[in-house]
């Protein structure tokens, strides 16, 4: 276990309050070049954990991952003050307090771009997996409904209307990779962008209204949250189909297990949830959904790529130099 009064190592030291999974799976290279306080192995309550580490020679840097706490004056920053530099491993930053890391002074970064084309492999597998039931396939044939059982048949990809919510670049590659099905790609972005050549809808329930699928790759917001809805998933009809590869919060979950118990929606892949790890445990019982544990960007080759990008930033912020992927 790592002490905080532990003052031997000359490493650079870093709080961490939650491993993120790159981390537990890169951790011997990371402590080559990090010294990491974790709050994690300490008996100590948060607070009293991370007060002791700005008192231990002002720890000034934390590495923070979605799945711990929020990092917000209240939960974190007041306990430790001397912190200015925090790096997520996500790219998302929805959970840190930006507008007061701003006014404390202190720079964030993400890692944004980094598992874009992994997510968008993923989000396209969810989609053929939940169309062409590949999932529901494999449990067919391991409870042996293949000797004498009915499977209900799947449907074609090819020629369907993809709602993408989110062109950014997870959106931007899935709707790469669908058009290569010969998918009619749509999308939804708080702005039209004139260089690509798929058709803009400002307004979501219209496009689901003119789709057969929709792709959710925006990032979460105040504006996004439960951004589909009851309308969102009545428009887009019995036959229609919801992939999420984003962040949970951004359906509502409960309108969306209603509409997929009720049949009012053909079927959904869902690789993020309301509130992980927490998950609707009627959702375990539908052959027409296909979950995932929030792994749409973890690839041996995106860690690695996440790695050398985390410590970049670090070494960055300690050399009194620019980050490298700059939030704040």
């Amino acid at each position: 276990m790592d002490s905080i009064k532990d003052s031997s190592s000359s490493l650079p030291k870093i709080i961490l309050i939650k491993p993120p999974p790159v981390f537990l799976s890169l951790e011997h290279q990371f402590s080559r070049h990090f010294h990491f306080l974790k709050a994690y192995e300490s008996p100590l309550p948060l607070p009293a954990f991370l007060a002791a580490a700005a008192a231990d020679g002002g720890v000034s840097a934390m590495f923070v991952t979605a799945n711990g706490p929020p990092i917000t004056a209240e939960s974190v920053l007041d306990h430790v003050p001397s912190v200015r530099c925090i790096v997520s491993s996500a790219a998302g930053v929805d959970y840190i307090d930006l507008d007061e890391c701003r006014r404390r002074g202190i720079v964030v970064a993400n890692a944004a771009g980094v598992s874009s084309a992994d997510c968008a492999d993923f989000a396209v597998g969810l989609v053929v997996d939940v169309f062409r039931k590949v999932s529901d396939g494999d449990r067919f044939v391991r409870s042996g409904g293949w000797c004498g059982g009915e499977f209900r048949l799947g449907r074609r990809l090819g020629g369907k209307t993809v709602g993408i919510v989110g062109l950014g670049r997870i959106g931007s590659a899935v709707a790469k990779r669908l058009h290569g099905f010969d998918c009619r790609i749509l999308y939804n972005s708080r702005n039209k962008k004139p260089s690509v050549p798929y058709s803009f809808y400002s307004n979501v329930c219209e496009m689901a209204a003119d789709s057969d699928l929709l792709v959710i790759c925006c990032s979460l917001s105040d504006q996004t949250r439960h951004m589909i809805n009851k309308e969102v998933l009545t428009a887009l009809g019995k036959d229609g189909i919801i992939v999420n590869v984003a962040r949970g919060p951004i359906i509502d979950e409960k309108e969306l297990l209603r509409f997929l118990l009720e049949g009012r929606i053909a079927g959904a892949g869902l690789d993020v949830f309301e509130h992980e790890p927490s998950v609707p445990q009627e959702l375990f019982s539908l052959d027409n959904v296909v979950l995932a544990h929030h792994q749409a960007g973890f690839t041996e080759e995106c860690f690695q790529d996440l790695f050398e990008l985390v410590k970049g930033n670090f070494e960055a912020f300690f050399s009194n130099k620019p980050l490298l992927s700059p939030v704040v």
